[in-house]
């Protein structure tokens, strides 16, 4: 196919940006090429490398997801240096449409679109796929969407579930708050459930026991854990879990998602293992009277590496979005 057959999809966080191409009237990324965003000044240039990488001149439109709120045609980039016009830069490639979504949007619009082999039940019996689903994950920050049934399809939730409130449930979580609230003010949950906050945790149990805290890096974290090489590590990864299946809990009762829940983004399959054995099934049903519900409630890890360039091939032709 030539040029005009083709659309660019992207999804664009802060560390690495994902191109891919797909051809028209097919969601199924191509020619996926993983750029660091710290290689390029702007999104223009990493735009010309993928191009050039893949030997495609030009193409007919783009949509590209991206870790940042977004309101207007101004875009600036949460954790990385990127600033762009959403305008500008269509005109510059002269592309007939350009669509700039919220990269959990993506999420949320690609998970329909995964296989079954790279979706790992966690726990939950069938549920209701007429209901919501709810669709989180951890990673550089705590993303948090949702998906809600229409005729035809999906609409996605633009949320910051991310960024509610961390509300303690014991002693020690009183003083993980306490810590945390003097380093940062407000404590959301997003302080401790995404790599940054897990080593956050790490540093708080740390200072609670008054034990070293040499781990300095989330995947040195995990690693420990998953090794069982350092105690600490290996209890603070199981809290994180903990909390994570009670946060996802609350999420499912506030949207009603009984059509599942979506564990997305890279960390969780980073020690899948580990997190099937962890506190976060008992977690996520532990919630009294609505037990029974979240018994009910598939919960699944997404596997596949590429959801958001699903997403953004989805969002082209959804109206919705």
């Amino acid at each position: 196919m030539t040029a005009e057959h083709y659309s660019l999809v992207g999804d664009i966080g802060g560390t690495n940006a994902r191109f891919a191409l797909v051809g028209q009237g097919s969601i199924e990324p191509e020619a996926i090429e993983v750029l660091h965003c710290r290689d390029y000044e702007n999104l223009d240039q990493a735009v010309v490398t993928y191009l050039k990488r893949v030997g495609m001149a030009s193409v007919r439109q783009a949509c590209l997801a991206v870790a940042s709120p977004l309101r207007g045609t101004r875009v600036t980039m949460t954790n990385n240096h990127w600033r762009f016009d959403i305008e500008a830069v269509r005109q510059v490639f002269g592309w007939s449409a350009f669509k700039v979504i919220n990269d959990f949007i993506a999420m949320a619009l690609g998970v329909p679109h995964v296989s079954d082999a790279n979706l790992v039940h966690v726990c939950g019996g069938p549920g209701d796929p007429g209901r919501p689903k709810l669709v989180m994950g951890p990673g550089t920050g705590l993303g948090v969407s949702g998906l809600v049934p229409i005729r035809n399809g999906w609409v996605p939730l633009v949320t910051e579930g991310g960024h509610v409130d961390f509300a303690p449930t014991d002693d020690t979580e009183m003083d993980v708050l306490r810590l945390l609230r003097s380093r940062f003010g407000r404590v959301s949950v997003e302080r401790i459930l995404c790599g940054p906050g897990l080593l956050n945790l790490y540093q708080a149990h740390a200072e609670i026991r008054g034990v070293a805290a040499p781990l300095d890096a989330p995947e040195k974290i995990t690693a420990a854990a998953v090794d069982a090489s350092d105690a600490l590590a290996g209890e603070v990864l199981r809290h994180f879990c903990e909390m994570l299946g009670r946060t996802a809990g609350n999420s499912a009762l506030t949207l009603g998602s009984l059509g599942g829940v979506y564990l997305c983004g890279g960390m969780l399959p980073g020690f899948l293992d580990f997190f099937l054995g962890s506190p976060f099934r008992e977690a996520f049903v532990a919630k009294g009277r609505m037990r029974p519900l979240m018994e009910f409630t598939p919960v699944y890890v997404v596997t596949e590496p590429y959801t958001g360039l699903l997403g953004a091939a989805e969002a082209l032709g959804n109206s919705e979005v």
